[in-house]
């Protein structure tokens, strides 16, 4: 049965289309289309490929170019020496811990890399504390962190959880009667692996591959951090911040960041095509784990700690300059201190105040707009639904900086109240809500799945309109996956620094983000910005934990409400 006057266009579900589009086409689409006017237009308004032409021309924009490539790609790959072993260990054989250390190698996330890049440069670097060591003891050092080697370092470390998490559920979907029967036939270890597991597990493994490409290919704080600027998205923010929203060559870059971030999805999806990875379970027959023999244990586990050592070493470090007193040229800090904190208490309490209002009101409209479009799309029979999604979701592919650039570009000269909107903290919020809203909108979607409509429409047979219905039954019913997109959408947004340091005017807007980057600009800043830096990975860390619990919870609730 399905819901009365489904088959018409009522006109709250209409009106609520109308609003979500117009927020979506103003603040995403228009801003976006505007820097792609710009990139390929004179100054008189005339059609002009000259300004990709003149990007190609100078050496600078050619080394940028091929750089955030050479760095993006080798962050792929590294990341995927990292995750594909760890993943196969922990899924195909049987030891203690397997869950634990999946649960640990996902931690890398919760921390910017910009972030750790400085506790990184500190444990790795020239002047580090392993090649300290390793030059007292061995006489040798190696080239952790030399120019675009450390960032290569520090993004295959923080981004590689996206390729494990999805080659962890790919590998325990194959059917374990492939394996067995490959087995049968004299297919053993590295080549069973090769020829049989891996090829089953590929999409898994090529969704997570192209997140890391298209992660590293934006980033932006990575590299100021560490000082390189000959990348693309370094140049573009130089080129904005000290050329002019006038200059051609920051929308050219701007362009071409999106375009690469959408080729690299689209060919991970061709990837795949036309070529069939399903495969039969019977009762859950997936993949047997195999005790580990000795020798295999110790080889297993070598490498476990080893990855473990590596991926948590940027949490160690920035809580140990978080309270060193004096650390430099040496392995570890010379004293401890509280002060840090107490200075990051006392200086940047605005910067904690605005994360919590900047973030707090993104989370609440990335709520609004998911729990909208969820509904419009599962509920409704609106044509063109299915386009809000996909205009929402297509966030994902735009890179932070180049959302910042059209809003400076888009809303230069307007004004809210008097005060210049390019000007105002409203655009910073406006920026992380449209960033998170993909996040939002799958929680809201999945939970709204779960919700039997038979509920509904009895609902409804019982004299209840749809707004009451939608009030009364769909929204605490979806309550879970609603607060739990809000948590992630506030603390995957109160660590943005890509959008947040062209829009931030003053120091009296910023938030923990920015600050974390002032403070690490100096050496005497450190201190106080990994404290800061500290923070924020508690903050985010508790929100991730809280975010699982109430999914936890609302699946529970409504098994026995759906039964």
């Amino acid at each position: 049965m399905m819901l009365t006057g489904r088959s018409r266009l009522p006109a709250g579900p209409l009106l609520a289309a109308l609003l979500v589009l117009t927020f979506l086409v103003l603040f995403l689409v228009f801003p976006v289309g505007t820097v792609f006017y710009t990139a390929f237009v004179n100054a008189d308004g005339s059609f002009t490929l000259g300004h990709f032409g003149a990007f190609f021309g100078q050496p600078l924009m050619q080394e940028a170019f091929f750089n955030s490539l050479y760095v993006a790609g080798w962050s792929a790959l590294l990341a995927s020496v990292i995750a594909v072993p760890l993943a196969y260990f922990t899924v195909r054989f049987d030891f203690r811990g397997a869950l634990l250390i999946q649960t640990l190698g996902v931690l890398p996330l919760i921390m910017p890399p910009f972030v750790g890049a400085v506790a990184m440069q500190l444990l790795f670097g020239r002047s580090g504390s392993v090649n300290l060591l390793l030059d007292d003891w061995f006489g040798v050092t190696i080239p952790f962190m030399e120019g675009l080697n450390g960032v290569i370092f520090v993004e295959s470390i923080h981004y590689f959880p996206f390729i494990l998490m999805n080659l962890v559920v790919a590998l325990r979907n194959i059917d374990g009667s492939m394996e067995e029967a490959a087995f049968n036939l004299g297919s053993r270890g590295f080549r069973l692996f090769r020829r049989v597991i891996f090829p089953l597990a590929l999409p898994g493994y090529v969704a997570g591959t192209s997140l890391v490409f298209v992660k590293v290919f934006d980033d932006l704080g990575t590299p100021l951090v560490l000082g390189i600027t000959n990348m693309l998205a370094p140049q573009a923010y130089l080129r904005i911040t000290q050329v002019g929203l006038e200059d051609p060559l920051g929308y050219v870059i701007s362009v071409i960041m999106i375009g690469f971030s959408i080729l690299a999805l689209w060919l991970s999806a061709r990837m795949l095509g036309g070529k069939d990875y399903s495969t039969l379970q019977k009762g859950g027959s997936s993949i047997q784990k195999r005790k580990l023999r000795p020798g295999e244990s110790v080889l297993a586990y070598g490498w476990i700690i080893l990855v473990l050592a590596l991926v948590l070493s940027p949490h160690l470090g920035v809580l140990l300059l978080s309270l060193a007193s004096v650390w430099s040229y040496a392995p570890l800090p010379d004293g401890y201190t509280l002060a840090h904190y107490a200075a990051v208490f006392s200086e940047s309490q605005g910067m904690i105040a605005n994360t919590l209002l900047y973030c707090g009101l993104a989370a609440g409209v990335d709520v609004l707009l998911g729990t909208a479009i969820a509904y419009l799309m599962l509920r409704t029979r609106l044509p063109a639904r299915q386009w809000l999604d996909f205009l929402a979701s297509a966030a994902l592919a735009i890179p932070g900086i180049v959302l910042a650039i059209g809003y400076l570009r888009t809303f230069r000269g307007v004004e809210i109240g008097g005060v210049l909107l390019t000007s105002s903290w409203v655009l910073i919020m406006i920026a992380y809500s449209v960033r998170r809203l993909p996040y939002a909108l799958r929680a809201c979607v999945a939970s709204l799945q779960q919700i039997n409509i038979s509920l509904e429409e009895a609902a409804e047979s019982l004299g209840a309109s749809r707004l009451r219905t939608l009030r009364r039954i769909v929204v605490p019913l979806m309550a879970g996956g609603m607060l739990a997109g809000f948590v992630t959408s506030f603390v995957t947004a109160a660590v943005e620094l890509s959008a947040t340091i062209m829009l931030v005017t003053r120091d009296s807007q910023a938030p923990m983000s920015y600050g974390i980057y002032l403070y690490m600009q100096s050496a005497a800043g450190r201190g106080p910005g990994a404290a800061l830096g500290v923070l924020a990975v508690v903050a985010v860390g508790i929100g991730t934990y809280v975010s699982h619990l109430l999914v936890e919870r609302a699946s529970a609730r409504q098994r026995p409400a759906q039964e």
